[in-house]
């Protein structure tokens, strides 16, 4: 895998997610080897087929498996195979992983020599063997894996061009190039009457918009970045675009070497050979986002096993004291709008839908809908709430990738349709179970409020504040303070 426009390869901070990738499962693989091989080596000495028994100490152990793993690492990444592994023909894949395997063992046993360890040479044989056939099963179906990975961690990104002519067909070709990654583009943005850009080059046919429709193209559909390809002399007319971009949360990819004044985080990535300058007023750090959403899975996952058998006793009180279903389903917006479906257990009526305008007299909030002691609220209802019981169901939402532990929660359509042009930008961060109003006052404070503090959230987003506010969210929840 390279970074040209030439092999069709996606943004470089991708293609350094990948190489990452390959290098944690050659630290599993090769670890996975290693015990197969001692294994198999002690057990052919306690057979007595061998003249000599296999055993080696726990520190000895240690260091031989550190050894190993780094030998491994340091031949993938100083030849390069890291790079090529998910595009690379199969015989190319078997042939460099041989020859890994193959310098990886001659290492070890020059290792183990200038240490005069007097390892056996038939065990570093079978871990050569061993490591080879895993890592290859592994790298023949890696695409298969980056397919998960992809889908689990933000794929498919959603993009439009702004730009005609020769920069912006060339743009769309690479970015075509990149749609096994993830990247999928949507349609052009032009000023006044446009020719479609590439036309008869590109794979397929795009619409092309005026710049003018752009806010509501942001209303009505998802769009994670956008990239402009226009002449410089053209940028400086351009800046309410950007400020646009900016207050939506947009993330915005510049071609050409043009500074625009927003305040957003700047960094410069590439697209093949193209560098692209990147205007990101959301999180977009994707190894800690990986981390992020990890976190998540292990989390969500755990707390679903411990807690099912509460979920039952519950999911079973809220029938047995109202008619209705147990689980309330409802669709909100997520990630950039992407709409899902939403799970909480019910905590008022069956008909709290319908029955919505005639106690909408005693909403407390601008934007969003919210009436202490609801009318409408069941026997258990109440209680549910007041502990946060009713969201426990979300665990779901953040197992299949819907929502996170920790973001901005998550609104219904109608609520977003509402918002200010700046609130909308709290749409670029994964909706979550808690966040940071969640602490400060939870119900008590106004819905205001609530969008300056998942702004200050998304600006200054970090993995440790992540872990702060989940820990700061468990008494608050036991105690049941400030919920409606």
């Amino acid at each position: 895998m390279g970074v040209c426009y030439a092999g069709g390869r996606v943004y470089s901070r991708h293609y350094r997610k990948v190489k990452l990738l390959f290098g944690l499962s050659d630290v599993a693989l090769v670890a996975l080897a290693f015990e197969a091989a001692y294994q198999t080596r002690y057990w052919l000495g306690a057979r007595a087929e061998l003249e000599k028994q296999f055993y080696l100490e726990r520190p000895m152990l240690a260091l031989l498996l550190g050894a190993a793993v780094l030998l491994w690492l340091a031949i993938g990444f100083w030849s390069e195979i890291y790079e090529k592994l998910d595009s690379a023909h199969p015989q190319m894949v078997l042939r460099n992983t041989f020859r890994q395997c193959l310098l990886g063992a001659m290492g070890l046993v020059l290792f183990e020599y200038l240490l005069r360890l007097d390892l056996s040479r038939l065990f570093v044989a079978i871990l050569g063997v061993y490591s080879w056939l895993f890592l290859c099963l592994f790298r023949l179906n890696a695409g298969h894996v980056l397919g998960v990975i992809r889908r689990e961690f933000g794929a498919p990104r959603f993009v439009m061009v702004v730009g005609e002519g020769e920069r912006a067909a060339k743009l769309a070709e690479a970015l075509e190039r990149s749609e096994d990654y993830g990247i999928r583009l949507t349609g052009f943005l032009a000023d006044g009457e446009a020719q479609k850009p590439g036309a008869g080059r590109l794979k397929r046919e795009y619409p092309v918009y005026g710049l003018k429709d752009l806010p509501e193209l942001l209303h009505r559909h998802v769009i994670d970045e956008i990239l402009f390809a226009v002449e410089s002399e053209k940028l400086p007319a351009l800046e309410e675009v950007f400020l646009l971009c900016d207050e939506e949360g947009v993330r915005t990819r510049v071609l050409v070497d043009f500074f625009p004044h927003i305040n957003s985080d700047v960094y410069l990535d590439r697209l093949g050979n193209a560098p692209l300058l990147t205007f990101a007023s959301a999180p977009h750090d994707e190894l800690r986002l990986i981390v992020k959403r990890g976190t998540d899975l292990v989390l969500a996952a755990c707390a679903l096993v411990l807690l099912a058998p509460v979920m039952l006793a519950i999911a079973l009180l809220i029938r047995l004291t109202s008619p209705g279903p147990a689980i309330f389903r409802q669709e909100r917006c997520g990630l950039n709008g992407r709409r899902f479906v939403f799970y909480k257990f019910r905590s008022m009526c069956a008909d709290a839908e319908e029955r919505k305008a005639e106690v909408a007299h005693l909403n407390q909030k601008t934007t969003a809908f919210k009436i202490p002691n609801d009318p409408r609220l069941t026997p258990v209802g109440g209680f549910l709430r007041k502990f946060s019981i009713d969201e426990w169901p979300q665990l779901w939402n953040v197992l299949k990738g819907d929502m996170s532990l920790v973001g901005p929660r998550p609104a219904v359509p109608e609520e977003v349709e509402r918002y200010a042009r700046w609130q909308r930008r709290r749409l670029r961060m994964r909706p979550g179970l808690t966040c940071l109003w969640a602490i400060e006052g939870r119900d008590t404070l106004d819905f205001d409020t609530w969008m300056k503090m998942d702004m200050l959230y998304i600006d200054n987003w970090s993995l440790a504040l992540d872990w702060k506010i989940m820990l700061r969210t468990v008494p608050k929840v036991l105690l049941g303070k400030g919920a409606h």
